[in-house]
Formats: structure tokens, C-alpha cells, sequence
């Protein structure tokens, strides 16, 4: 079902006007009539003036929101609807508009009430509205997860009064990318268009500095740039071929697309529409020449546009309404034949491609395909997706999230970094209906920490033990950053914190009966999207022996290992943390060899453990090292009992115990 435009009611209005009647009857013909020619932008101003005079029916606040709606002048648009909506007679189809509207201003609550309300009086469509209703809950959701990106307009490059969208690589550091904001020709103004109220569309280039700042954009030579629509342009990678889409004006026998590219215009003939056509020119000498339309071209039917070659130059992505696809537009594929000319076109496949409208594709030097779509669940408007695998076998379609999406639109991207930064469309920051391009750097994913906090202790059975310690308060920092939060466990000693993968952080806690801890976790760039981290505290009790996890020794032998040492770092933190206590480190042995050859070994594993901590930075005179041999076996193996080497090792430990506090 096509909701970007569907007919108004002819309303009977009542002549209620402002005195003159006959004036106000006049400005109000004239209205229509610019609105009829689809010149919304002159409409407006002219709608304006009518109201002055005389008190609007139904069909003029129709008018004049759907104008709005359609220059996407989003806040205009939803006072406007919330007009026609409070009118006697409306009909129900503007509230899906002033939905939309105030979805796309980021008011969620509001626009729910009112999708609602359109699936309560239009049944048919209320699928399609609980629908909706649950993408606002998930646009909540992504809004408040922590930011994938940093996005930043780029003052350089935009023109405030004008629409800049869809970049993309041009050569090897610039990029083209399209605008409205106007080419003069033959010393005259660039002519407007009825739509917008701005220009026609045109390609521009614009060539990056050192200091990695686009300068002066400069428009493509005439040969590309007809008088018409000419943008969304992909250049092949080695320069030498163009790839753009240009409008044609044709018979009107269906609707057209609404998209930045794809207007409806009619003119004197109501009868004609835009399409959208593929054309390609090859650069020779420097200049851009041998303009030629795309083979599948067929504006009497349908539109194909939005080109994005591969960058292997063997792959060509578009969108099109042609016959045969799932929904509104489509993303679809022609592959380079050996004659090089283009293959029949392939349908993308139901992963990528919905009911609604799927746009502007790109692949990066990964061969990672990028997506616009109203189709998928997004946050409002446009919202661009990723899908991984090739050709019509993708899979994984995932919204890129918050900020690369907003609720208004969000599309034509690129990377000049592939997974890492480049270049966005979007109408974010608008009031007046026109896009700009955003720099954007993809920040580490983001994780969820499930942090469980445990007191540690020797219960009565002189066993180490670990148990939940809920009410715990920890004081969680990103390391080489001033940022921290703090995370309180709850009844079940758990909590949650919001991480991102390649980032380290620092723990820091304390609780009443126990010693003061301090840890510290890098959650690796490949980390799950969810990371469970354990925080273990101390019991603070004198003459109580708590055995140290994985300080373990190898057979016959004092020296500190590796994986020895990185516990032993813990224990220097602990101390460090807690500099007012003393400890003893005994050490064990298993029960090979005699007593006292275990004995010696022990009290030279303990002095070990001890002199690492000494050259770590704490008091020897805090420290004390005893050798128990093998007179304290934490299993049965002792001598003569045939055990795996697994649990002798658990024989060879070293404990520390509290001697003073």
C-alpha cells in the first residue's frame, strides 16, 4: 500500500470568509491553482494570504499541512494536521499524517495516540498502525542506548537555504554529491523550481584538504548537469565512468515516487509526472562526454535511479518501482557482462527489500551493503540499515542506530573509512524542508556490562568461599577518561552498565565488613553484546585464610608465573587500596616428596610471592611469608594416593591472611 500520496477529499466549503469575500475567493484561486500545478512551496505563502481574508475550510487546512508534509517542513506540518485532525468531517486518513508528522519531531507519546486512533477508524490499516506504534517503542529504545556515532554537520561544505544529500567518492579525495542550491546559466538565475521553491537539482564536487575540510563545492560540467533534475551519482573507482540519475517528465499513469529525486510535476499538463532514469558518461581528457542512458530505463512504466557501482566496478546497485518487486521501491542489482555491458536486473530479495521503500544503496570496500528504508523498523522517516552477504543472498539487516538515525530522515551514505567514518544525508537540523551532509565517526559498540558483586571468605569448614553480596555501590570508570557512573547491585548482588568493546574500565567499591576493592576489565573489540563481570570483595577478619585464585606453581618448582603474577597484581591493588592491614602469604606444596623438602620449597614459594609484592611498591614490614609443605591438604590426595595432576595443583596454593587491621 502507497501512503506517501493519496488524493484529498474534495470538502463543500461554507462561505464564511473575511470581508472582501470576492478578494478572498481570488487569493484563494490562486492557491489552488499553484497547488494543483504541484508548486507547493509558492502555495504556501499564497494559502497564507487567503486565510487573511477569509476563514479556511477543510480542504484548504488539508492543503496547506499536505504541502507542508510534502516540502518536509516537519513542524509546520504538525500544526497544520492538528488543525485538519480538530476539524468536523476530516477524513481519517490525516491522522497516519500528523502521526508521521509529530513522529518525525520526536514527539513518540503523541504520534501512538494518534496511529491509534487512524487503526481504530481505518481497520483496514490497523496492523499497519500497531505496527508503527511498536517501532516508536523501539525508537525509544535505540535513543536511549549509548550513541554509535559521532555526527557532525559539515559548515563547510552545506548550504543552509539549500538542499546537499547523497555523497558519494569522487576520485581520490573528493566527493560528488547533489543540491538545489542553484547553477547560473548564460548569466541568469538558476530557474526555480514549483516544488521546493529552491533550484533544480544539480551534481556538485568538492575536493578534501590536508586538514581533511571539503572546500568550495563546483558543479559538473553542462553535459551532466541538463536543465532538469540530475544527482545521486556513483563514480567508478579508477574515475573514468559516471553513473547518475536524471528525471524525465512522462504520462502520468500511476503515481509517482516520493523521494528527494522523484517529484511530481505538472504544469500546464495534468497529465505529466517525473521518473527517474540511470545514465551514465565517461570521463575522456579531463572532460565528462558520451552521455547514454541505462539499458533498463523505462520511464513509461517506472523509475530506476539511486546508481552505486561496487567498488570492483562489476556490480551496479539501484532502486526502481518496476513490476515484480515487494513494495513501493526496491533495491536491485545488474551484473557487468563480459562484453561489459549490463546484466537483467536481479531483485535485492525480501531481506533487504520490504512493502515500503527501500533507497539509496552503497557498498563499501568490504563489500558491506548500506540501505535506506521506510520499510524496516526505524526510528521515523528514512533510517539507514546494513545487511551482510552479497548479491541477493544478504542477511543480518540491522538499523545503524542512534545518531547515524534520528526520527527525521536519514540516508545516502558512505565511508571513507569502511565500518569506521564517513559521510550521511539528513534533514536532522532542518525547519525548511532541505537536507545536509553529516560527518559521522562510528564509536566502539556498544555492550552491556552484568556486573555481579561477591563477598569473599573463609566459611566454617575453613573453605574459600564466594557468595552474592547485594547493595553494593561501585564507582565504574572508563580508564584515560573523567567520566564515571555509579552502579549499585540490588537484591540479587546484580546490576547492569552501558560499555562500549575496546574500551578498558576501573571498578571501585567498598562495603561495610569487608575490604575496600579496586578491578579493572578491557572489553575486547569483539566482545558479545552482553559481558559478564564479576567484582569480588574481601571479608575483613583477622586470622582468616583466603585462598587467591589461580596462584598456583609448577611441580618442584618457587618461581612466580605468569598467570601467577597477574592474581598477585590484584593483592598488590588490595593493599594498596586498604594500606592500614597486614598480611601473611602462606604458600602449600601437594604431598610428593618428604615433609621437609616440602617445607623449604613452600617457604620459598611464600618469600617468592612476597618479594613481588615488595617490587610492586608495597612495605615488606606489612608482609610476612610462611611455608605450611604439605600439612594443609585441601583434597584427599595425599601420600600414596594415585590423583590427576589437576588436583595436586590445587595442593600447590598460596592464601593470604589478615594479621592486623
Amino acid at each position: 500500500m502507497k501512503l506517501n500520496y493519496i488524493p484529498l477529499y474534495i470538502v463543500a466549503a461554507a462561505v464564511l470568509g473575511f470581508s472582501p469575500v470576492a478578494q478572498g475567493q481570488s487569493a484563494l484561486r490562486k492557491a489552488d491553482k499553484l497547488y494543483d500545478n504541484y508548486e507547493f512551496a509558492l502555495a504556501i505563502p499564497a494559502y497564507k494570504e487567503a486565510i487573511q481574508k477569509r476563514k479556511p475550510a477543510l480542504q484548504t487546512l488539508e492543503r496547506v499541512a499536505t504541502a507542508y508534509r510534502l516540502t518536509r517542513q516537519t513542524p509546520e506540518a504538525e500544526v497544520w494536521y492538528a488543525k485538519v485532525v480538530a476539524t468536523d468531517g476530516r477524513p481519517p486518513m490525516n491522522l497516519y499524517y500528523y502521526a508521521e508528522a509529530l513522529r518525525s519531531n520526536g514527539k513518540y507519546a503523541e504520534a501512538k495516540e494518534q496511529y491509534m486512533q487512524w487503526g481504530e477508524e481505518m481497520p483496514e490499516h490497523a496492523e499497519r498502525a500497531q505496527k508503527l506504534m511498536e517501532a516508536i517503542d523501539q525508537a525509544v529504545r535505540l535513543m536511549k542506548k549509548p550513541a554509535v556515532a559521532e555526527v557532525t554537520p559539515l559548515t563547510t561544505l552545506n548550504n543552509g537555504q539549500a538542499a546537499d544529500f547523497s555523497p558519494m567518492q569522487y576520485g581520490s579525495n573528493g566527493i560528488i554529491f547533489s543540491s538545489d542550491r542553484g547553477v547560473p546559466k548564460d548569466g541568469k538565475e538558476a530557474k526555480v523550481f514549483g516544488w521546493t521553491g529552491r533550484p533544480y537539482l544539480q551534481l556538485f564536487v568538492a575536493q578534501q584538504n590536508g586538514e581533511g575540510d571539503y572546500g568550495r563545492p563546483e558543479p559538473l560540467q553542462e553535459v551532466i548537469n541538463a536543465d532538469y533534475h540530475n544527482a545521486t551519482a556513483s563514480a567508478a573507482k579508477d574515475g573514468g565512468k559516471l553513473y547518475f540519475t536524471r528525471t524525465k517528465m512522462v504520462p502520468a499513469l500511476d503515481n509517482a515516487n516520493a523521494d528527494p529525486t522523484s517529484w511530481v510535476e505538472k504544469n500546464t499538463n495534468q497529465n505529466l509526472i517525473n521518473r527517474l532514469e540511470i545514465y551514465t558518461a565517461d570521463k575522456q581528457g579531463g572532460s565528462w562526454s558520451n552521455v547514454q542512458p541505462f539499458s533498463y530505463n523505462k520511464v513509461e512504466e517506472y523509475s530506476v535511479g539511486h546508481p552505486a557501482v561496487s567498488p570492483d566496478g562489476e556490480v551496479l546497485y539501484f532502486a526502481s518501482d518496476m513490476p515484480g518487486g515487494f513494495g513501493d521501491t526496491d533495491i536491485y542489482y545488474s551484473l557487468r557482462q563480459p562484453d561489459g555491458t549490463w546484466g537483467t536486473p536481479v531483485n535485492a530479495g525480501a531481506i533487504v527489500n520490504t512493502s515500503g521503500r527501500e533507497s539509496f544503496p552503497y557498498v563499501d570496500a568490504n563489500g558491506k551493503l548500506y540501505f535506506a528504508s521506510e520499510g524496516h523498523v526505524g526510528m521515523g522517516g528514512m533510517d539507514i540499515f546494513s545487511a551482510e552477504g552479497e548479491r541477493g543472498n544478504w542477511r543480518d539487516v540491522k538499523n545503524l542506530g542512534y545518531p547515524i538515525n534520528t526520527p527525521k530522515n536519514d540516508y545516502g551514505i558512505m565511508f571513507t573509512e569502511p565500518g569506521v567514518r564517513g559521510l550521511l544525508s539528513s534533514n536532522r537540523d532542518s525547519q525548511n524542508g532541505t537536507e545536509d551532509i553529516f560527518a559521522f565517526k562510528i564509536l566502539q559498540k556498544p555492550v552491556v556490562l552484568a556486573i555481579t558483586t561477591l563477598g569473599r571468605y573463609q566459611n566454617d569448614k575453613k573453605k574459600t568461599v564466594q557468595d552474592p553480596l547485594p547493595n553494593t555501590r561501585i564507582l565504574m570508570s572508563q580508564k584515560n577518561s573523567k567520566d564515571s557512573t555509579v552502579v549499585i547491585t540490588d537484591e540479587k548482588a546484580q546490576s547492569f552498565a552501558d560499555a562500549r568493546a575496546g574500551n578498558a574500565y576501573t571498578f571501585a567499591g567498598s562495603k561495610i565488613g569487608f575490604l575496600k576493592m579496586e578491578s579493572s576489565l578491557e572489553v575486547p573489540a569483539s566482545a558479545p553484546d552482553t559481558v559478564q563481570v564479576a567484582l569480588i570483595f574481601d571479608k575483613n577478619e583477622v586470622e582468616k585464610a583466603i585462598v587467591l585464585d589461580n596462584i598456583y606453581y609448577d611441580l618442584d618448582k618457587a618461581e612466580i608465573r605468569p598467570d601467577a603474577a597477574r592474581e598477585l597484581d590484584k593483592l598488590v591493588t588490595l593493599l594498596k587500596n586498604n594500606p592500614s592491614i597486614e598480611i601473611e602469604m602462606g604458600s602449600h606444596t601437594d604431598s610428593r616428596e618428604s615433609h621437609l623438602y616440602n617445607q623449604n620449597l613452600s617457604e620459598r614459594r611464600a618469600k617468592a610471592a612476597v618479594d613481588y609484592l615488595v617490587s610492586k611498591g608495597i612495605e615488606r614490614s606489612r608482609l610476612t611469608a610462611k611455608g605450611y609443605g604439605k600439612t594443609r591438604l585441601v583434597n584427599k590426595c595425599a601420600d600414596g594416593v594415585q590423583c590427576p595432576e589437576e588436583e595436586h595443583q590445587k595442593n600447590r596454593r598460596t592464601e593470604f591472611t589478615i594479621k592486623k587491621n
